[in-house]
């Protein structure tokens, strides 16, 4: 067979119905690229002709209406126009090799992106603006291919939180119905514990979704932090007295009243407070407390726990990023950070290995 011969044509073994060549196929992206570099080509070559052409008409005028000059006549014209050619080739591939070719190597990459290979770079070379662009599009192929790992990982950490209640679900069914279960009030209560669990994590993961996008809505209205950070201790008291964790709001005077959305602030300081509460060991203690800083309100929980270990906390504000000992879902941090973004807040943790952890909120003020 002719070397050569598959580049048009797929080689007996390929698959029939298959695409011919594969989407991500080298060759095929520098065809492109090549038949790319070559409408450049004669682009510049027919701008170089019509220039000759102008060039060799204002000799021709110039010589023409300046009989003295020593150069007029056919041998002068021939010269000059030799010259005028020699410069404009020489222009037409100094622009072919700092223009074209960094075009062309763009087009290139960015069939490959529009294939779905975010892989592709392009060599920062030719003009500044050419090189702006290269930087530009491979700042934007890293984020494509960041965001297609993430998402890619959010199905699968989704797939793995979903299955285990799921099956602890149908195997507890499947036990009632085959009678190796007795089907009492007891076992029923076990079923409907896990399916809260799903409950719980399906809602979880649509705040998420929502305040990601930005279209979670905020009812806001002046509320009293201290009386929110009160009424969210009490709602984890027996959880608390549970794990023999004791949970103290620290009394903050002359606290201003501040513009929020009550339910959602209530959720972030509840996640912050049962996060603490699970990661702590009996006889620990959870503090909340809140304080003006300026033209803002910064809510802080601390805890006496283990605290948490270096490496995990750039970490823990990632979806189903969990620690060694977390036994949550992993998605109470995330949605506590982007409630309080969505506030135009900030926050932050601050943690040692054996001297515990403390997770501070800032909300504005009202101007």
């Amino acid at each position: 067979m002719r070397r050569g011969h598959w580049r048009s044509h797929p080689p007996p073994w390929w698959p029939a119905g298959e695409q011919w060549p594969p989407a991500h196929h080298p060759g095929r992206h520098w065809r492109r690229r090549s038949r790319f570099v070559w409408k450049i080509a004669l682009l510049l070559a027919l701008v170089l002709a019509l220039s000759s052409v102008g060039m060799a008409t204002l000799v021709s005028l110039v010589f023409g209406h300046a009989p003295r000059v020593a150069v007029a006549g056919p041998t002068g014209l021939a010269l000059a126009a030799l010259v005028v050619v020699t410069g404009l080739a020489l222009v037409f591939l100094a622009a072919m090799r700092r223009i074209g070719l960094p075009m062309g190597d763009v087009v290139s990459a960015a069939d490959r992106v529009a294939s779905g290979d975010f892989s592709a770079r392009v060599p920062e070379r030719g003009p500044p603006f050419l090189r702006a662009v290269s930087r530009a599009f491979n700042s934007m192929t890293t984020r494509l291919s960041e965001q297609d790992r993430q998402r890619r990982d959010l199905m699968a950490d989704i797939a793995h939180e979903l299955r285990t209640p799921l099956a602890v679900v149908q195997g507890r069914l499947e036990g009632l119905l085959d009678g190796v279960y007795p089907r009492d009030d007891a076992r029923l209560a076990e079923v409907l514990e896990e399916t809260q669990l799903l409950a719980r994590l399906v809602e979880d993961l649509g705040t998420l979704a929502h305040s990601e996008r930005g279209s979670l809505g905020l009812r806001k209205e002046p509320t009293d932090l201290g009386v929110l950070l009160g009424e969210a201790a009490r709602a984890l008291a027996s959880e608390a007295a549970s794990q023999g964790v004791t949970v103290q709001v620290e009394e903050a005077a002359d606290l201003p009243l501040v513009d929020v959305d009550p339910l959602r602030i209530r959720e972030v300081v509840t996640n912050l407070v049962a996060n603490a509460i699970r990661h702590s060991q009996a006889g620990a203690s959870v503090f909340i407390g809140a304080e003006r800083r300026a033209d803002r309100i910064a809510v802080r929980v601390r805890d006496t726990g283990p605290g948490i270990a270096a490496a995990d906390l750039p970490r823990i504000f990632e979806r189903f990023h969990k620690g060694g000992r977390s036994r949550g879902s992993g998605l109470g941090l995330p949605i506590a950070r982007n409630l309080v973004v969505a506030h135009g807040g900030e926050i932050g943790v601050d943690s040692e290995v054996g001297r515990g952890t403390t997770v501070t909120f800032t909300l504005p003020l009202p101007t």
